[in-house]
């Protein structure tokens, strides 16, 4: 009998042992424990499991056992073993206590919820180890003004952030886009934290650059270009100016009388290049329709049209002193060699895996530096047709290629904002001209070779040193990205931009003057 009541004693021990435990695990989610309470149901059930177990190991009985088989007589027969009483009621009291803890601990409970059986618990003393909060996303810089290089009605400008794998197929790529790279919102939470201390606000303050002034109001004319000015050339006597822009058209200005003497011709698809050819007479010009087109200037007559085909559009374009060839750089980043004598193809270099976007030829006639937008840049001999050197002049596309007189040196400007100096006999960087905050798309030389003027896409123009690589002079007319430059016969700088207008600028700094406007809106 007295077996079988220890048994259940020790049933209960154990129920009440792990009733504790599942009141644990449900508090804490399976986590370890990290409150008071929780550390008390953890110990009380330990303690109820071990009395239980002890209770059925037989270790705390009420009386010592003895041997039935040997029977009790004399002094010994009158004395009962005590056992140990003092610890079985300490077992005993174990799981009471555990009792006690539960029921208090639903008694609170039943309290909090004001008797509504149906309300919610609430954990009030036992709280995760690691919190989950529901953060609002730090504050983030406000987003740059969307620079010159995004525009997308403009030239195709772009370059890739970091020089580019070449790709695999022999399919020429298109140029990468320039629009900054969009990031998903942050997933909101399923639910809402109640409150939220000390925490970033759900909605950030925008930190917004001030407003930049409008730019002023510009003049125009009807004459004028009713798009960006993406080239500038002057003639051998300093009189004229021809002009390309991405409205298709070629237009002949006089700079002396402040006039347009006429509309030279119009592409199919963008202008990219006009070149007066040294014969004073006529005029090579090149556009994205891939037509290379000899125009007589009194007129604009096509004399003779020059088919890039499947080499496609004409990125840039440029004439041999001598005015018998011509190379032209493609957006499938071919490099063409036309015999302008015979009207016909002389080779066809496929040497830049990226579109071209630059062309310069030797002084002498011989060599030709090509760059492309991945910065890549090649020198070539033209009239063998082969390449003589490659090599990664910049971090980004390589723009408005220039030989110097003496054949030896070549400048280039660029994505990565700088204009660099090269010795084409070493292959190694001269000088660098530092200061443009944005593509510099073309350059230009002075007659006398001793300045060097840059047009940028930050929107500025200036003229440089050649010999120390100081900057002499900045042009800002604050209306946007200049796409072209030239200078005139008397030392002053010509610039052409997204504004329309052709502008004329001191050669020693200074405010320029509209030259000639570009047509109304």
């Amino acid at each position: 009998m007295k077996r079988s009541t220890d048994r259940l004693l020790a049933l209960a021990m154990l129920v009440v042992g792990f009733a504790c435990f599942a009141k644990l695990y449900l508090a804490m989610g399976g986590k370890p424990p990290a409150t008071t309470s929780a550390g008390i149901f953890g110990a009380a059930g330990m303690l109820s499991i071990l009395a239980g177990l002890s209770f059925l190991a037989g270790l705390l009985p009420a009386a010592a056992r003895h041997n039935p088989a040997t029977p009790l007589f004399g002094r010994d027969a009158a004395t009962v073993p005590a056992g140990r009483p003092r610890l079985r009621r300490i077992a005993l009291a174990v799981p009471l206590i555990a009792l006690v803890v539960i029921l208090a601990d639903q008694f609170g409970r039943w309290r909090e919820t004001g008797g509504d059986a149906a309300a919610p618990a609430r954990e009030v003393a036992v709280a995760p180890a690691e919190p989950v909060i529901s953060r609002a996303p730090a504050p983030k810089p406000a987003a740059p003004a969307p620079t010159p290089e995004s525009t997308a009605n403009l030239p195709p400008l772009a370059e890739p952030v970091s020089a580019p794998v070449a790709p695999a197929s022999t399919t020429a790529p298109s140029e990468p886009a320039a629009a900054p790279p969009q990031h998903a919102a942050p997933a909101q939470p399923a639910t809402t934290p109640t409150r939220q201390t000390a925490l970033a606000p759900a909605t950030p303050p925008q930190t917004l650059a001030p407003p930049r002034p409008p730019p002023p109001a510009q003049p125009t004319a009807p004459e004028g270009h009713r798009d960006a000015v993406v080239w500038l050339a002057v003639s051998a006597d300093g009189h004229q100016i021809m002009s390309a822009s991405t409205d298709r058209m070629i237009k002949l200005w006089d700079i002396n009388g402040k006039r347009l003497i006429r509309d030279l011709g119009v592409h199919k698809d963008m202008a990219r290049s006009a070149l007066f050819m040294p014969d004073g007479r006529s005029a090579l010009t090149a556009g994205d329709d891939g037509e290379i087109v000899l125009r007589q200037l009194s007129d604009g007559a096509v004399l003779h049209v020059f088919s890039s085909g499947a080499n496609g559009g004409v990125r840039q374009l440029k004439i041999s002193p001598d005015g018998k060839l011509a190379v032209s750089g493609h957006d499938t980043g071919s490099v063409v060699v036309w015999d302008l004598q015979k009207g016909t193809v002389l080779h066809v270099l496929p040497g830049h895996d990226w579109s071209v976007s630059s062309v310069a030829i030797s002084p002498d006639g011989a060599r030709a530096l090509t760059g492309s937008i991945d910065g890549e840049l090649k020198l070539w001999d033209i009239l063998a047709g082969k390449q003589l050197r490659s090599w990664h002049g910049h971090d980004r596309g390589a723009y408005g290629a220039l030989f110097l007189a003496d054949g030896h040196h070549a400048v280039t400007g660029s994505g990565d904002y700088t204009i660099k100096l090269w010795d084409l006999d070493t292959f190694k960087e001269v000088r660098r001209f530092d200061g443009h905050s944005g593509t510099v798309y073309a350059l230009a030389l002075s007659a006398d070779g001793k300045r060097l003027g840059s047009a940028s896409l930050d929107g500025t123009a200036r003229i440089w040193n050649m010999d120390t690589g100081a900057e002499i002079a900045e042009f800002d007319p604050g209306t946007g990205p200049i796409y072209s430059v030239a200078f005139a016969a008397d030392g002053t700088l010509l610039t052409g931009g997204m504004d329309r207008t052709i502008r004329d600028w001191p050669a020693a700094g200074g405010e320029g003057k509209v030259l000639f406007a570009g047509a109304p809106e």
